[in-house]
């Protein structure tokens, strides 16, 4: 396969960190860059080119987009339940990065251009969700990913340049960010229950996900963007193994030793209930498969973290609009 150079942006950060890793391992030359806000140095691999830049701002995106023939992009702030209560904060920084990205990926000549977005979009459909169906994101956090999407394609099809939209649904694994307060909830019940503290469940614990381990995922996320089948397409990527938030709990707390019952708080506002994927588009485009239960996932990312030791939570964009927020998110006690 031809070697490429490739720009991973958010390559300090739990998913751009692994995307790094396994393009390195297939011989392409990598260029990370993060600005370092969720991520984290030692996540970086040596073998990388780092940029610490802040995607916000144009001339540091045009800096390092010289020679760049691949971009994943997967720079963002996810934080979908946080980003109803912090629109200013969360909608900046994931949607002026997009528009300069595109500018950029125009300006110099990029072959390809993925995108990593997120279920979100999909809003309150019934699952499981098919790249199929519209876009009807029910949250400001949804609302950016669809705008960033649908840019994306405008670019695409009038400057001519490649691209795929990857929509990965509750990627878990080591390096994940587990101090962050708001968002990746196997994180954080991991880090709480590592402090001592019971893992809270939001409402009666019967929403359905699917979580995906980063080590099942990985691997296709840097097929999308090397893989000519891959073009023109948006890919659910993730776990078709659907448990409860109540189930995944129990399953924590049981693999941790835990000695007490999560804590129930009131249902956050403009949750989804049920959120999950299809997965037959990935396994037949980028080679998808689910090979870790969600148990074998979690035994590798709790001996991670007993690792790195637990981490006191970071608050970093404040909440905007305290009306309806969560009490322990006004109160700052996770």
């Amino acid at each position: 396969m031809e070697t490429k150079v490739v720009l991973v942006t958010g390559g300090a950060g739990f998913i751009g960190s692994w995307l790094a890793d396994e393009l390195l391992k297939r011989g392409h030359k990598v260029i990370t860059a993060d600005n370092l806000l969720g991520g984290n140095k030692r996540n970086i691999n040596s073998e990388c080119r780092f940029a610490q830049v802040d995607l916000r701002q144009r001339s540091e995106v045009s800096a390092v987009m010289k020679g760049v023939q691949v971009i994943y992009h997967l720079a963002a702030y996810s934080a979908e339940g946080q980003s109803l209560f912090s629109p200013i904060a969360i909608n900046e920084i994931n949607t002026l990065p997009m528009n300069n990205l595109l500018v950029e990926a125009v300006n110099n000549q990029v072959e390809k251009f993925v995108y990593v977005s997120s279920m979100s979009v999909y809003g309150s459909q019934k699952p499981p969700f098919r790249e199929t169906l519209p876009r009807r994101p029910q949250d400001p956090y949804g609302v950016a990913k669809a705008y960033c999407e649908t840019m994306l394609e405008i670019f695409a099809r009038n400057y001519g340049f490649e691209y795929s939209i990857l929509r990965p649904h509750n990627v878990y694994g080591p390096r994940q960010n587990i101090a962050d307060p708001y968002r990746n909830v196997l994180a954080i019940w991991i880090n709480r229950i590592f402090r001592a503290k019971p893992p809270i469940i939001y409402g009666n614990g019967r929403q359905r996900r699917a979580f995906s381990y980063i080590g099942d995922v990985v691997g296709p996320l840097a097929n999308s963007g090397l893989a000519d089948k891959a073009n023109g397409q948006i890919i659910n990527l993730g776990s078709d193994e659907v448990v409860t938030i109540n189930e995944a709990c129990k399953l924590v707390i049981e693999l941790t030793g835990f000695g007490s019952e999560p804590r129930h708080e009131l249902a956050r506002p403009a949750e989804v209930k049920d959120a999950y994927c299809t997965v037959d588009k990935s396994t037949k485009l980028l080679g998808y498969n689910t090979r870790h239960s969600l148990r074998a996932g979690l035994k590798k990312m709790i001996e991670w973290v007993r690792d790195i030791g637990p981490m006191e939570p970071n608050y970093l964009f404040p909440l905007e609009i305290v009306k309806n927020a969560p009490a322990i998110w006004v109160e700052r006690s996770m």
